[in-house]
């Protein structure tokens, strides 16, 4: 597999495990402590960074630091914004499409632009 194919995997799964160790305890966890809400997303963050870790050292081999970080945020929208939706519950606001298309700027501009 590809560098950048291996590290989109990757980093979609880092994404997974972040969104629910950022905000996962704000569904289950809401009675508890604070320090049980920590330690619990610290515990899922311990994934997240075992797979970013990786994610990120595939990929500094193909792309540079600000495309990394480009391509980060890109899949951290697309991870999130279904979690909000279908697993928080939250409504869908037309503010996730507006954010995609400023990312999609953003790619262009790291990926594409030529100055």
């Amino acid at each position: 597999m590809s560098p950048v194919l291996s590290t989109i995997g990757l980093l979609v799964l880092s994404n997974i495990f972040m969104t629910f160790a950022w905000y996962g305890h704000l569904k289950h966890l809401k009675s508890s402590a604070l320090l049980t809400a920590i330690l619990v997303s610290w515990g899922i963050a311990f994934f997240e960074y075992m797979l970013m870790v990786p994610a990120n050292r595939i990929g500094s081999q193909v792309l540079s630091l600000a495309q990394l970080k480009i391509l980060q945020e890109v899949i951290t929208l697309a991870v999130f914004i279904p979690f909000a939706v279908l697993y928080m519950k939250e409504p869908f606001k037309l503010n996730y499409v507006y954010a995609g298309v400023c990312l999609l700027g953003a790619v262009y501009f790291m990926f594409y632009y030529k100055s």
